[in-house]
């Protein structure tokens, strides 16, 4: 399985959206930072001896490093790959003191978006240091499958909601043939859109909104790659706001399109591309002609416009 999926819808998030990482650091480390405080993303990539480290996330918080690694299995070799994780991050941004260095280790946890019956609130390891003695490593872990979608919503967890899909996983030959379990899959699935935008909405994010929900529609679609119809559905309960706020964009977009060759002509041009791959329900073209001038431009000549 190509778990590199969520690697990269987690990371994205922090590199693009990296403020949602704070109510999550909030949550594990019991701090209150406010979603507006400055974050610097700090190097990420450690070069070894005998190879590239590459953490998830490595975040400066004021004087506090934060380090959060997300994982899509309960590994039971977690604990040393995290003291590896944290010790090149420590190393990295160890201060000389005269011919004395501090070495600081950063705040650190582990996001499970699965875990089993063992999965521990805490990994841990003794350490034996040269002198002697022995200190205690011990980081926190957070179990997706303990937020409700209420939970999330409550606590501005927003960068959970791409992976919430995980939960129904193990259910998804079930629910292509349980049509009363579907409908209540697509039930908080409208109710996630409902809350999404209200919360976006409020804070003047719209694309939060956006980017927010084609990470869901990506993990929802590589959950359930084998039940096309159960990505359809999930796709169409999100999708149909962003067509809207994506037609709207490209509108403006044709305008820009238009001073090239006559702003009326432009705008009327993309309206009726629009308006043919909505009649065609050709959705994923709709998204993709936002971001690919070059397939924009095959769509007009199939559609001869």
């Amino acid at each position: 399985m190509n778990n590199t999926i969520f690697d990269d819808v987690f990371r994205t998030m922090i590199e693009k959206m990296p403020y949602l990482a704070v109510p999550l650091i909030n949550e594990v480390f019991h701090t209150s930072y406010p979603e507006d405080v400055k974050i610097i993303q700090l190097r990420n990539e450690h070069q070894q001896e005998d190879g590239e480290i590459i953490t998830d996330s490595c975040l400066l918080i004021g004087e506090r490093m934060y380090h959060i690694e997300c994982q899509s299995t309960d590994d039971t070799t977690m604990t040393i790959r995290m003291i590896e994780y944290d010790f090149a991050i420590a190393i990295g941004n160890a201060e000389k003191q005269g011919r004395r260095y501090l070495i600081e280790f950063p705040r650190s946890c582990v996001l499970f978006l699965r875990n089993s019956e063992n999965t521990p609130d805490y990994l841990e390891a003794d350490v034996i240091f040269p002198d002697g003695q022995l200190h205690l490593y011990s980081i926190p872990t957070i179990r997706l499958a303990d937020y409700t979608k209420d939970n999330i919503f409550e606590k501005n967890l927003l960068m959970l909601l791409p992976f919430y899909i995980m939960r129904y996983e193990k259910k998804e030959h079930d629910l292509s043939k349980d049509p009363k379990l579907f409908q209540i899959l697509l039930n908080e699935y409208e109710e996630i859109r409902v809350n999404l935008e209200k919360e976006v909405t409020e804070n003047g994010k719209s694309e939060l909104y956006t980017d927010m929900t084609k990470l869901i529609i990506k993990i929802a679609d590589y959950i359930f790659r084998n039940e096309e119809e159960v990505r359809k559905g999930i796709g169409n309960v999100m999708g149909g706001k962003i067509l809207e706020l994506e037609s709207e964009r490209l509108k403006a977009e044709g305008k820009a399109e238009g001073k090239a060759e006559g702003k009326e002509i432009g705008e009327a041009r993309l309206g009726k591309l629009i308006s043919q791959l909505i009649r065609d329900q050709r959705n994923e073209e709709i998204l993709r002609v936002s971001t690919d001038p070059k397939r924009r431009e095959q769509l007009y000549k199939e559609y001869k416009l």
